[in-house]
């Protein structure tokens, strides 16, 4: 014959905390805050030197004195161009005046004689 037994219920953690429970808690949390530290000092790394220098824009300073001579001397050049683009603008209205006085001229001397000859 066949003795059937039951099967006892399972055993009930003790009360308080499961010692497994709680340490695979601190080990996720240890984690967790090692990840948050972790990418603090990444972003402090990589953003810190880009906005002082943002911050250094900002205020109009330039970090590099020779930089600054340049764009100053580029400046001077740049005004002293426009002021050449502007004397170049007088000078091609002059000639296209000559040129048309000139053709006028010949224009006058052209109807005088009679027409061009050949």
């Amino acid at each position: 014959m066949l003795v059937q037994t039951p099967i006892p219920p399972p055993s009930l953690p003790a009360p308080g905390i499961d010692p497994t429970f709680a340490l695979n808690r601190a080990l996720e949390t240890g984690v967790m805050v090692l990840i948050v530290i972790v990418i603090g000092i990444v972003a402090l790394k990589v953003l810190g030197p880009l906005t002082r220098a943002w911050a250094h824009r900002l205020e109009g300073r330039s970090g590099d004195p020779q930089l600054r001579a340049d764009m100053e001397q580029m400046r001077e050049q740049l005004a002293e161009v426009d002021s050449l683009r502007a004397r170049m603008g007088e000078l091609e209205d002059r000639l296209e005046f000559a040129e048309r006085l000139l053709s006028q001229r010949r224009d006058q001397d052209l109807l005088q004689r009679g027409g061009p000859r050949e």
